[in-house]
């Protein structure tokens, strides 16, 4: 064995002893609130699919007749030969339907990666600066790397620490970065506090909408929201500095992602943006699916007044649990368990059960915060929700 291997092997070995270790399972079945996962049939808490829409059969047979009609791959990327109708149909609905900005449009991305790595690294450089929360997505991090801008992290949520930060710049353009919804913690970003300091600054304000898109969105408390529009549309927001991205992964229950914004940054991403230019598009029977998934998202709001009740119902139970619950009222309920060996017990503890929640480690999180991260899905019931309860007050004794 060379000594390049050995190093890996005892850096896999440091890192399994520090309980970091990640394996994974084989899921045999359409997503859903229960999957077949190692040969057994286990009840869900894991999945991004908020809605309930990666296995609705609408949104198959979408997919089965974009295949049928535009085949299985696009064969090149946008800029040769690879946009087809449906990319371009789907971007102008989307563009519409966000609506970060007057006469807004969008543009499709294979993930939210990508499409992170094309914002930032198209609108600033070197003498240039990214300010980010410091609980953003790895993706936002990489991107400002990459750019070559001066990185600038503020503590999470701090507003007052980001302003001081803006007003000791000297950079030639400034870009607020941050996720809407956080996708560890669940709670939802000060975004009009954020896009005030931008207006005041003159940044760009990059909002990561992938958790809020399909599931926030004028919300009331009388329905569970009749929108999904996204977290701009729940907090009324609009302006030509937001650059928003959203991922078509999660409750859009499809794959890959888009950006909407003015045209000028729009143009500039497709003329500039590496990650766009020099990727095969995605093949067209995913906008397909798409487009049938984003009329369910406009047509059932219910999907979304069922998701919201199995929150509430999640947020009185978690009450009488022994460990901590992070204020989120979106579908992502982190439980606090600190330590990264009690968080594999517990997830392990409800495997045996036929409970899947995955444990959450570091890097993932920070150190000392390991824990489950809950989610729900509209594929979920009542029931669901009072079974994993359970599980986990009889895991605890």
């Amino acid at each position: 064995m060379s000594r390049l291997t050995s190093e890996l092997d005892r850096a896999l070995e440091e890192r399994a002893a520090k309980g970091l270790r990640r394996d994974r399972h084989l899921v045999d079945s359409a997503q859903g609130a229960r999957l077949r996962v190692d040969g057994r049939e286990l009840l869900h808490f894991g999945s991004n699919d908020y809605l309930g829409l990666a296995g609705d059969r609408r949104v198959v047979a979408a997919a089965q007749a974009g295949a049928a009609r535009y085949g299985v791959g696009a064969g090149a990327s946008h800029l040769i030969s690879g946009h087809f109708a449906p990319h371009d149909a789907i971007e102008r609905d989307l563009a519409a339907w966000v609506a970060p900005c007057a006469k807004a449009r969008a543009l499709l991305f294979s993930t939210g990666y990508l499409a992170n790595l094309a914002i930032v690294t198209a609108l600033v450089g070197r003498g240039d600066a990214v300010f980010a929360d410091k609980l953003n997505h790895a993706c936002l991090n990489d991107a400002a790397l990459l750019s070559r801008a001066d990185f600038v992290r503020y503590a999470h949520g701090d507003v007052e620490a980001l302003a001081k930060r803006l007003a000791s710049s000297g950079a030639h353009r400034k870009l607020i970065a941050t996720d809407a919804v956080f996708s560890m913690d669940g709670d939802i970003a000060a975004l009009a506090s954020l896009l005030e300091l931008a207006e005041k600054y003159d940044a760009w304000l990059v909002v990561d909408d992938a958790h809020g898109f399909g599931v926030l969105g004028d919300r009331s408390a009388a329905d569970g929201g009749n929108s999904g529009r996204g977290t701009l549309a729940q907090l009324g927001l609009a302006s030509e500095r937001i650059v928003y991205m959203a991922t078509l992964g999660k409750a859009a229950g499809v794959a890959g992602a888009f950006v909407a914004a003015h045209d000028s940054v729009i143009e500039t991403l497709i003329q500039t943006a590496r990650s766009y230019i020099f990727t095969t598009a995605a093949p067209p029977m995913l906008s397909c699916a798409l487009a049938a998934s984003l009329a369910l998202i406009r047509d059932e709001p219910e999907r979304r007044v069922h998701l919201f009740a199995l929150i509430d119902r999640w947020r009185d139970a978690a009450t009488a649990l022994a460990w901590l619950t992070l204020p989120s009222a979106t579908a992502i309920q982190p439980l606090i368990l600190g330590a990264n060996a009690e968080a594999l017990r517990v997830s392990d503890a409800l495997w045996d059960r036929d409970i899947w929640v995955p444990a959450i480690r570091p890097p993932t999180v920070p150190q000392g915060s390991a824990r489950l991260r809950i989610t729900f899905s509209a594929s979920h019931s009542l029931d669901d929700v009072d079974l994993l309860a359970e599980a986990l007050a009889d895991v605890a004794r």
